[in-house]
């Protein structure tokens, strides 16, 4: 009875989801409260306002329309990719850029508390200019044992682009997928696995994660990524770094 109350009193413009131009729509049809918005058919709040609004009356009557989601679901994957400044055409420097992206993966994994069953790597060329060459590879392998180490998922990608690589062929744009995510701290343990070698790879890990994180991303890098990186990643759109880089700052001219 009390709830019955409340809405016969409660303006229809006040209820969470009705926007003003619903709440016009709905004055229009004499509907002002949310006890009249209440007993709308439910078939008719939806030509007037989309599904949305049919949850809404759904809900207003007591039936749940959307559970909340208070627990973030597991996540399933994860990808690094890019699109080149230059297009690649060379296989040492199409596995550097692949090593920079596994670098970020094995970041990314971390920050995440995450590991790595398996991995993924794909590059093409520039579909839209078919009157070019075109070719398109990815290929998958197993990271064993489970890991969030960037230099283990380094090796498996370089090895990866090797076997899908072809020549004469300018590649534009390259990636790594991650898969089989699962808690870093759950992760199952090999029979033959180094327990020291592991816990010191992982301090390692840490080390470098700290320092890029003081110093910048760039700072620490494994010389397999290359340090000219020709095929540096396109950055036109990119914000100005106005309090961190001096070169940036607005310069007023008189």
């Amino acid at each position: 009875y009390i709830r019955r109350y409340v809405m016969d009193r409660f303006d229809v413009a006040d209820v969470w989801g009705v926007g003003g131009a619903t709440a016009r729509k709905l004055g229009d049809l004499g509907i002002r409260t949310a006890g009249q918005l209440r007993d709308m058919p439910l078939r008719q709040a939806r030509g007037l306002g989309t599904v949305v609004l049919e949850r809404l009356v759904a809900e207003l009557n007591g039936v749940q329309a959307d559970a909340v989601e208070l627990v973030a679901p597991d996540r399933k994957g994860m990808a690094v990719t890019r699109s080149f400044g230059t297009p690649i055409a060379d296989l040492e420097q199409l596995m550097g850029a692949v090593s920079q992206f596994a670098m970020r993966a094995g970041e990314k994994l971390r920050q995440h508390g995450l590991v790595a069953g398996r991995m993924a790597v794909f590059f093409h060329t520039n579909r839209h200019k078919p009157d070019r060459p075109q070719y398109g590879a990815s290929r998958g392998g197993a990271l064993h044992p489970m890991t969030a180490d960037s230099f283990e998922l380094i090796s498996l990608a370089r090895r990866l682009v090797e076997r899908a690589y072809r020549r004469g062929f300018e590649f534009t744009k390259a990636g790594i997928m991650l898969e089989q995510l699962a808690a870093a701290d759950a992760r199952p343990r090999t029979l033959f696995e180094d327990q020291d070698q592991s816990a010191q790879r992982e301090r390692l890990m840490a080390a470098i994660d700290d320092i890029n994180g003081k110093f910048g991303r760039m700072t620490v890098v494994p010389a397999s990524q290359g340090f000219k990186r020709p095929w540096k990643m396109r950055a036109d759109m990119n914000s100005p770094a106005w309090t961190t880089r001096i070169s940036d700052l607005p310069v007023v001219k008189a």
